[in-house]
């Protein structure tokens, strides 16, 4: 691929992408000066990601959603993003052994609180599994368990048993939106196996396994690509078709939505231990590795007109990276693996925040929402949470285990 002026132009504090051009996502496997370089590579950008959290954190008394010349803009009840920041916090302690951060995990984390109840959103498991689900699994308080499973039952009554789907947007007595699925509930699905779990009841694993066997069924195309939304009539449950909103069209692939759908469809096998929720996983994972572009950062959408050399989402590669590494050890496959580490390493050496003063995140050049103008090419909050995620289950697997649970069923 040519190096165009528009991707120097956007690539984080100048850094140049041919970095790491010229290697195809499905190279054949690391040799040991490969693996000593990425693990150097990952160490750095993690240590880099928890000196930013150390300089900029106890600043913050808000949840950040994204930024607007590299300072982050916030919201106070969290929006959709905001359990995104706690969790930041609590692998950055994992990383680090910081007390700091702990504590301030802690109380950005009880600032969601009011949110367990509320039922007005798909995104209860974003809010609360990388915040008080991680509270309660690293401190044992009880009063995080509860919160987190008061949050799946506010979930669950987004629940459609017509179409076996869990809504995604709009109030609960709101016809607009009724009937609308994205990919992008498949990652919620987690905090309702958590609830099965710690409860013994099976419900909230059974609308979980339910919702994702809807988007089995009717989201992946034959090569393997999907749209953002699939939409659906709410009273009788009848598909109706594809649909997008942060995709280029309904028959694009929104390379976010592909990533949320290769990590989600990966661990609602592990919590429910069907077959085809992996076959799924591998079939978009294939799909979004064979459209990489030879730096390994993401475009917005694989499918765009101007893919491949279009604006780049590297929150979905840092996604994509977390998901890859999950399907690597249940499919043992290492090339899924190799993938993950050539994505990371590309996103640790060509998207970070390093040249840059002013930056207050860690991870640049992700794209929010393309169609709307919304956010291009800036730093994301869950870029910066999954960046830790990835390059920690790499450096040690127990710490991310420690907090998100990575054991199957």
């Amino acid at each position: 691929m040519s190096v165009t002026r528009r991707t120097l132009l956007t690539t984080a504090a100048g850094a140049a992408v041919v970095a790491s051009a010229g290697t195809p996502a499905s190279a054949a496997g690391l040799d040991t000066a490969d693996q000593a370089s990425v693990t150097r590579t990952l160490r750095q950008a993690a240590d880099y990601a928890v000196a930013k959290l150390r300089a900029v954190a106890p600043g913050v008394t808000a949840f950040p959603v994204g930024t607007k010349f590299e300072k982050w803009t916030y919201s106070q009840n969290g929006d959709w993003v905001g359990g995104f920041w706690p969790g930041q916090l609590w692998l950055a302690w994992l990383h680090s052994g910081e007390a700091q951060f702990r504590d301030l995990a802690l109380a950005s984390a009880e600032k969601l609180a009011p949110r367990q109840n509320d039922t007005g959103t798909h995104d209860l498991g974003f809010l609360f599994y990388p915040s008080w689900v991680t509270a309660w699994r690293l401190t044992g308080d009880a009063k995080w368990r509860a919160g987190a499973i008061q949050a799946a039952s506010s979930l669950i009554k987004r629940y459609n048993p017509a179409g076996r789907f869990i809504r995604a947007w709009g109030a609960l007595n709101d016809p607009n939106n009724a009937g609308r699925v994205i990919m992008d509930t498949m990652m919620n699905l987690d905090l309702l196996a958590f609830a099965g779990r710690e409860t013994g009841d099976p419900k909230y694993l059974d609308i979980a396994v339910a919702h994702a066997k809807t988007v089995q069924r009717n989201f992946p195309r034959p090569d393997g690509s999907t749209p953002h939304v699939f939409d659906f009539d709410p009273v009788t449950g009848a598909p109706i078709g594809p649909n997008t909103v942060q995709g280029y069209s309904p028959a694009s692939c929104w390379s976010r939505g592909q990533a949320w759908g290769v990590y989600g469809f990966t661990t609602i096998h592990r919590r429910s231990g069907d077959p085809e929720f992996l076959a799924t996983a591998c079939r978009l994972a294939d799909f979004a590795l064979a459209h990489l572009t030879p730096d390994h950062v993401p475009v917005w959408d694989y499918l765009a007109p101007q893919a491949p050399d279009d604006v780049k989402d590297a929150s979905a590669g840092v996604v994509m990276a977390c998901g890859l590494l999950d399907l690597a050890e249940l499919t043992h496959r290492p090339r899924y693996r190799e993938s993950a580490l050539r994505i990371l390493t590309a996103i640790s050496r060509t998207c970070l925040t390093t040249k840059s003063a002013r930056a207050e995140a860690s991870v640049a050049r992700c794209t929010r929402n393309r169609p709307a103008e919304d956010g291009i090419e800036v730093s994301l909050p869950y870029a910066d949470y999954y960046l830790l995620e990835g390059v920690l289950r790499v450096l040690d697997r127990r710490k991310v285990d420690r907090a998100v649970d990575l054991s199957t069923v």
